[in-house]
This record gives C-alpha cells, sequence and structure tokens, in this order.
C-alpha cells in the first residue's frame, strides 16, 4: 500500500463510514415504525416474503456492492481517460448501451413478476397458509416495478464510486426509508399491509431519480443505442456480469429456502428472521461498505498492472482491520442482543413474544460476521481479476447443503428460528474457506500473517466476552424501570466491552488496535 494512497483510502473509509451510519440509522427508524405498526404477524410475514425478490434487485445485484455496481467500477475505472473530465463519446457510448440492454433485461422481469405473483409466492412459500399465500402476492405486485430500478440504479453507483463520489451511494438508501416513514405515520389504519408495499416502491423510485442530476453534471447523458458487435469493453462487462448475477441470485436460493422452512413455523417466524438480518446488517454493512466501497477499484486498478504485492498489503490491511471491529460486533450481540432489541422494538404491535424470537435468530446468526467479512473482501479480489466464475461455483455448491443443514437443524433437531440463522452462518464460514483456499490460483496472499494476528485477536475476544457476560449477569440481578435498566446496561457494558478488547490489543501489540488509538486521540 503505497504511503500516498493510504490515507485517501482511509479518509474515503471514514467518510463512507459515517455516511452509511446516517443511512443505516434512518433504515433502522423505517424498522422500528414497522415493528411498531405491524409487529411480528401474518401481515408482516407476507409484506417480508414479497419484499424479498424486489430486494434481490435493488441492495443484492444493484445496490452497493453487487453485481452491476461491482462490473461498472471494474470496467469503466479502467476505461475512462481522465476523472477529472467529462467522460469522452466512447465511455458515453459504452454507458448508454449498458444502460439500455439493462433496463430491457430488468423490465421484462418486473412485467413478469406481476403477472405471475401469485405462482411465485405459492411456490417459495407453499408451506403457508392461502391467506399468508395470496396477501403475499398482492404485496409483491405492487413492489414488482422496484425490480426495474435494480440494475439501473447499480450501475449509477459504479459510476459515481468510479469519480469518488461516495456520498450519493451510500446515502440514497435512505430515501426510501424516509418515504415508507412518511407515508405509514400518515396512514395510520392499515390492517393489510398494502400501504406499506406501495410506500416502499415509491420510495424506490425516489431513490434512483436523485441520482441522475449527479452524473449528468458529470457528463453522462442517456442516448439509447444497441452497440453490441465487436464491443470489447461491454464483453469485459457481461464477462463479470452474468456470472456475478448468478452467483448473487444462485446465492438467493438460499434465502427462499429459508423462507419455505420458516413458513412451517410459527407466525412471525420470517419476520423475526428479517428483522435479525436488518440488525445484524446494521454494524457489518457499516464497517464492510466503509472499507471495500474505496478499496475495491484499488483492487481493479493494480491487477490491470499487474502489481500483486500491493494487493496483498491491501487486502491483509483490510481484512485485518475488519476482523478487530467484527469480534466486539459479535461479543456485544451475544451479550446485549435482548436487552438491545427490546429497547429499541418492543412497542406497540411488537411485543416480547417477537423480542425473543428476534434476539434467538440474532444470536446464531452472529456466528458468521467474521466468515462474512472475509468472504466479502475475498469475493472483491476475485472480481479485480475479472474472475465472478469462481463466487459463482462457489455459491452454487452451498445451496444442497443449505437445504440439508436447515432440514437436520430445523426438522431433525427442532430448533426452529434459530436453525434458520445457524445454518446461514456455517455455510458462510463454508463458502469463506472454499474461496480462500481457491484464491491461489490467481494470487498467493500471505494468510500467515493475518491469521496470526486473528489469533492474537480472538484471545482478547474469549477474555472480553468472559467479562462482559460475567457483568451482564450481575446487572441482571439489579431491579430497575425496564427501559432505564436495558440503557444503562447496554452503555456499561458495551463500554468496558470496547475499552477492554482494545486495551488486551495494544498489549498483544496489535498494530490496528495501535493506528486506531492513535487516530481517535488525534481527532
Amino acid at each position: 500500500m503505497s504511503k500516498d494512497e493510504t490515507p485517501s483510502v482511509l479518509k474515503a473509509a471514514w467518510l463512507i463510514a459515517l455516511v452509511t451510519i446516517a443511512s443505516k440509522f434512518m433504515g433502522f427508524a423505517r424498522d422500528m415504525v414497522v415493528a411498531n405498526f405491524y409487529g411480528a404477524t401474518m401481515v408482516s410475514d407476507a409484506y417480508f416474503y414479497a419484499l424479498q425478490i424486489p430486494s434481490l434487485a435493488i441492495i443484492i445485484l444493484g445496490g452497493v456492492g453487487g453485481p452491476f455496481h461491482s462490473a461498472t467500477v471494474a470496467v469503466f475505472s479502467k476505461i475512462i481517460p481522465d476523472f477529472k473530465s467529462k467522460p469522452d463519446e466512447v465511455v458515453n457510448r459504452l454507458y448508454n448501451t449498458f444502460l439500455t440492454i439493462t433496463f430491457l433485461f430488468f423490465a421484462i422481469l418486473a412485467v413478469l413478476g406481476f403477472f405471475f405473483a401469485d405462482k411465485i409466492m405459492g411456490i417459495i412459500i407453499s408451506a403457508g397458509s392461502p391467506e399468508l399465500v395470496s396477501l403475499a402476492s398482492a404485496h409483491f405486485r405492487i413492489m414488482s416495478p422496484i425490480i426495474l430500478i435494480g440494475g439501473i440504479i447499480g450501475i449509477y453507483y459504479g459510476l459515481l464510486v468510479c469519480y469518488q463520489e461516495y456520498i450519493l451511494p451510500n446515502l440514497s438508501p435512505m430515501i426510501l426509508s424516509l418515504v415508507v416513514i412518511i407515508v405509514l405515520f400518515c396512514v395510520h389504519n392499515d390492517k393489510t399491509g398494502i400501504v406499506l408495499a406501495a410506500a416502499t416502491t415509491l420510495g424506490a423510485v425516489c431513490q434512483l431519480v436523485v441520482q441522475f442530476p449527479k452524473l449528468r453534471k458529470i457528463g453522462y447523458r442517456i442516448k439509447p443505442n444497441f452497440d453490441i458487435l465487436n464491443n470489447p469493453n461491454l464483453n469485459s462487462l457481461f464477462e463479470l456480469l452474468f456470472p456475478a448475477i448468478l452467483s448473487s441470485t444462485i446465492g438467493q436460493i438460499s434465502i427462499y429456502i429459508d423462507m419455505f422452512f420458516a413458513s412451517t413455523l410459527k407466525e412471525g417466524a420470517w419476520t423475526s428472521v428479517v428483522f435479525a438480518n436488518r440488525i445484524f446488517q446494521f454494524p457489518v454493512g457499516i464497517l464492510v461498505t466503509a472499507f471495500l466501497v474505496p478499496l475495491f477499484p484499488i483492487f481493479s486498478r493494480l491487477a490491470g498492472e499487474g502489481k500483486l504485492d500491493d494487493i496483498k498489503t491491501y487486502f491483509n490491511k483490510g481484512v485485518g482491520v475488519l476482523f478487530f471491529a467484527a469480534i466486539p460486533m459479535v461479543i456485544l450481540i451475544l451479550t446485549l442482543a435482548k436487552d438491545g432489541i427490546s429497547l429499541v422494538f418492543e412497542r406497540g404491535a411488537f411485543n416480547s413474544n417477537a423480542v425473543i424470537m428476534v434476539t434467538e435468530a440474532l444470536c446464531f446468526l452472529s456466528f458468521s460476521i467474521l466468515p462474512y467479512v472475509f468472504r466479502d473482501s475475498i469475493t472483491r479480489v476475485y472480481y479485480a481479476f475479472n474472475d465472478s466464475k469462481t463466487p459463482f461455483i462457489v455459491a452454487i455448491s452451498s445451496i444442497a447443503l443449505k437445504a440439508l443443514l436447515n432440514y437436520l437443524l430445523i426438522i431433525k433437531l427442532n430448533m426452529g428460528i434459530a436453525g434458520i440463522t445457524l445454518s446461514t452462518s456455517i455455510i458462510t464460514l463454508v463458502n469463506a474457506t472454499l474461496l480462500g483456499l481457491f484464491i491461489h490460483k490467481r494470487i498467493k496472499l500471505d494468510y500467515k500473517s493475518l491469521f496470526i494476528n486473528f489469533g492474537k485477536m480472538l484471545i482478547a475476544g474469549f477474555i472480553t466476552f468472559a467479562l462482559c457476560l460475567f457483568i451482564g449477569l450481575c446487572f441482571d440481578k439489579i431491579v430497575l424501570p425496564k427501559y432505564i435498566f436495558e440503557g444503562i446496561k447496554i452503555i456499561v457494558v458495551m463500554s468496558i466491552c470496547l475499552s477492554v478488547y482494545t486495551v488486551l490489543n495494544l498489549l498483544f501489540k496489535m498494530e490496528y488496535a495501535r493506528e486506531l488509538t492513535n487516530r481517535i486521540l488525534k481527532r
């Protein structure tokens, strides 16, 4: 990692983290409002079942870090001659060709989703009641236009990141959340969730529209064309994109498997899994987005220049920092999940039973945090080498294992909701391991130093966890008003966790702890 680029990457990471935190907070506020109005019920289950495919389009495929964003960054960052000037005719024409094909592809999917909503929901939640399937189908029809938005917004995010415009791509999801919150507060008596589905669609449209002015200012103009033949740059995009789309889509099959098994459980089970994932993504999404968004264009450029040693340095530094920050997250979830969920969500239709269900799902999901950050980091290295086939093959290989694990954990061992998220954690670990092994075909990474440091961080983490668990048990013996008790407990345990963990890592002479401490003291 060159000395010139390190500060800019760290500065970008801090900026993206702050913006992502703001966006995540708004998303969290939206989830609180949805929980307050709908709780963990059949209506909320129907909405979240129906939302899964639109979410696949706008978050998984088109979101920051998704295939369309990643492919756009990987190709355009190499062909844009000057990021300070307006794009030339070649770049603009490629943009429009890519945009035209993407629009038509997703438009067809959106139309099919609208007309075949009943059959799609019937397959996904075949174990659910007819009432649940019917309501989910109605929600899905209303949200089907979101599918059209997915790939387009991914292209826009990718172009903005190429020009180091990090704020808008990471801040724009806040618009969707804000629209949902405003609409729900304006309509108080939505008993079927139809208003919620409509508000989600409106928010997604607004999220797309706000991208236009910035791209137009940079110099991109919409002029549809089909310049497909003899277009090597477009071929490069598709070579990256198609396997990545298949990989992401195939990866979602695991979620559809979860949806099927959740529909066999009690009412509110899928809502609990969704809320657990939302809470999980709040800290982990901020962490991964903050570091990998500015690093990925650098990975792509260095791969194009053949500077493999620099890629190794960047990778070890990035993953090391992610590991260092992820371990306290696991500790805090395991020790404070129930108190935090109760404090934030337990009101209105979201009762104590819902708190227990979400807590159970979240605690078992927390075991996936460490393999999750490694998997997402190593995947960016594959994309930098224009290799999205390997992540695709790994994703396919995990589907049968996911179904088997769900069957064993949920049906045979009767673990219920916990079985769904535990199987997810196991699959994430398996995928991360396979990707870590297969990357040696492209580049031989220095795992020894990375995992020696990781071992030291784990020791510090286990000691910190034991102390936090003991303090938490001591707190449970104190009698105080509910919300006051939970707030004080969270603040005290969190402060002790972060302090002890950092001090232990400083004693172990961990460079991440020393660098973080120095930066905080300077600020």
